[in-house]
């Protein structure tokens, strides 16, 4: 059984709480124990909380939710280059999976709950599925 944490942003909620309650009927589908669930305020404040939970011995992945939505300026593409390649470093770092559940950038709101369910059951099969490959590489 995959022990995995999820993350969360509070920022756009609306999308997010609905993100959440889907990835958890995934990972109760797909007989995952959810140890911990994890709210942080936007996307980019992720990665210190990853970090802790991928230090944890009984975590064996992270699977991350958020929308980035477009707004006046670029700032959505700033977060959402940032925070991919911080979750990578912390992936590469801890030799864990760490899902990219996080939709946008460029993203308008309507997209944003478009995107719901399909962006958050595949964060937790990601997670299942690189888990899986490495178990395989590493025997």
């Amino acid at each position: 059984m995959l022990n995995i944490a999820i993350v969360v942003s509070e920022f756009n909620e609306e999308i997010t709480s609905r993100m959440l309650t889907v990835a958890k009927e995934k990972a109760s589908s797909m007989k995952l124990k959810i140890f911990y669930t994890c709210m942080v305020p936007g996307a980019y404040d992720m990665p210190i909380v990853i970090d802790a939970l991928l230090k944890k011995k009984e975590i064996d992945a992270v699977v991350t939710l958020g929308a980035i939505i477009k707004g006046q300026t670029k700032h959505d593409e700033v977060i959402s280059h940032s925070i991919a390649k911080y979750l990578t470093d912390l992936s590469l770092k801890h030799q864990k999976p760490v899902s990219l559940g996080i939709s946008g950038p460029g993203m308008q709101e309507k997209h944003a709950f478009a995107r719901i369910r399909p962006v958050a059951e595949r964060a937790v099969e990601a997670v299942v599925k690189i888990s899986d490959e490495l178990k395989r590489i590493q025997r």
